[in-house]
């Protein structure tokens, strides 16, 4: 009988032993899952408050960076609003409350900013082999980079093709074609002559890209940057004139291959490596390609009489370099309200929205109710029911409900809609994501100031 009871008691003790082990190894597998999804889950660091900014309705008016307390959290660069030193900031605010197009939210989060990007490897290059991008279309890019990079992207196509073993293709293949004549373009053109490449160049509208389009006497370079067929140029401040004046005068001295006022339509790339480009008026053949594009697509012109002077403009760059003008912005969506309060925000200006129809019915709320805003405070007039028939250097002919008045004028915005680049590059196969452009940013921000001091 003592027997059974001391078997009994036993086997008690080591059913409780084994069941509070099985627990144990089942809370501790439970554990290790728990461990392992979380260690899947990207951390983005430590999270505070600070303003998250909403890249595609900034427009470049640089109120936020007036108003903050704390001095340069925020800068201005290639036309927007970036954060730079997020971790200064202490949430007073003043900048979401200062932003005329609502572009700025206060958020808790990290300060790293995302953007729909290309994926680009540290040599330029997109998800499809040999095609590159340099330029404004990779980043956040100050005119100094995007020329290095069109330099730097050609030196790897020369190094590519002299290394290839494969038999040298048609003569009607270029070793490279370079979509955009701005600065990444015709750096990318020049040092293409250097190194004796077999290449052409297209541009949709004129040599010089954006900024041919940027406002008069703007300061565009203002930092030493080694050019192709000329070399180190040591210039700090250098206008918009007297940098498009540079690259004119070295682009007569060589023999600059460039197709102006036609547009690439499509780019694929065959089996065998070559690229087929499709453009407005034909078909190229290359080993390689350079896009460098902006980041303002292609808009849609009006074909207004008068549209093709310097005045008439189809992107705000930067709000902020325009005063005391005479100011009329065309259109009826987001971009052309935000850009009208944008322009009536800044000293001195008198702004004129036209609209072709009788109300606005396409823009979002938050716009609807700042355009009131703006209306009532006198800082902003709308014209509905108007066209533009003509412009000329000191005026403006719209149409209004039939019949033609002229208003005094400086600018013209226009704002027609058009395509723009990601819709170019998801079409031709690019794989774009989101790219962290705090540090590439920041790093822009101080070479600008180190530079300017």
């Amino acid at each position: 009988m003592d027997t059974l009871i001391a078997l009994a008691i036993g086997a008690a003790l080591i059913l409780f032993f084994s069941r509070r082990h099985l627990k144990h190894l089942k809370e501790r597998e439970a554990r290790a899952e728990e461990a392992a999804e979380r260690g899947k889950i990207y951390s983005e660091g430590p999270r505070a408050q600070h303003p998250h900014i909403d890249a595609t309705w900034c427009i470049g008016c640089a109120a936020c960076t007036t108003v903050c307390p704390e001095g340069d959290v925020l800068a201005m660069l290639g036309g927007k609003a970036v954060i730079v030193n997020g971790y200064k900031c202490v949430g007073h605010s003043l900048c979401a409350e200062a932003c005329p197009v609502g572009a700025i939210t206060m958020v808790k989060a990290s300060p790293s900013m995302g953007a729909d990007m290309p994926h680009l490897t540290p040599e330029y290059e997109t998800t499809i082999h040999n095609l590159f991008i340099a330029g404004e279309l990779g980043g956040l890019a100050l005119i100094k980079n995007a020329i290095n990079q069109g330099r730097e992207c050609v030196d790897i196509i020369a190094t590519r093709i002299a290394a290839a073993s494969s038999a040298r293709p048609a003569p009607d293949v270029y070793d490279v074609l370079i979509v955009g004549a701005g600065p990444a373009g015709i750096a990318a053109s020049l040092r293409a002559i250097e190194r004796r490449l077999h290449y052409i160049t297209i541009e949709q509208d004129e040599v010089g890209g954006a900024v041919a389009k940027y406002p008069r006497q703007k300061l565009v370079l203002t930092s030493p940057v080694e050019f192709p067929m000329y070399g180190k140029f040591k210039q700090t401040e250098l206008s918009k004139e007297r940098l498009l004046s540079f690259w004119g005068e070295i682009l007569r001295r060589v023999d600059f291959k460039v197709r102006a006022g036609e547009k690439v339509a499509d780019i694929k790339r065959a089996q065998d490596g070559i690229f087929s480009v499709t453009t407005s008026k034909g078909q190229y053949r290359s080993r390689a390609v350079i896009l460098g594009l902006g980041r303002g697509g292609t808009p849609r012109k009006l074909g207004v009489k008068g549209e093709e002077l310097p005045k008439v403009m189809y992107r705000l760059i930067e709000a902020d370099h325009y005063v005391n003008k005479k100011i009329l912005v065309v259109g009826g969506g987001d971009s052309a309200v935000e850009a009208a309060m944008g322009l009536a925000h800044q000293r001195g200006n008198e702004v004129t929205l036209s609209y072709r129809k009788e109300a606005f019915s396409r823009i979002k709320e938050r716009n609807a109710q700042r355009m009131q805003e703006s209306i009532r405070a006198g800082k902003l007039k709308v014209v509905f029911n108007s066209a533009p028939v003509e412009f000329t250097p000191q005026a403006v002919v719209l149409e209004v409900a039939g019949q033609r008045q002229e208003f005094r004028n400086d600018f013209v915005w226009i704002f027609a809609g058009g395509e723009p680049p990601n819709a170019f590059l998801q079409k031709i196969g690019v794989g774009l994501g989101m790219h962290d452009m705090t540090l590439e940013a920041g790093k822009e921000a101080r070479e600008t100031v180190l530079v300017g001091r």
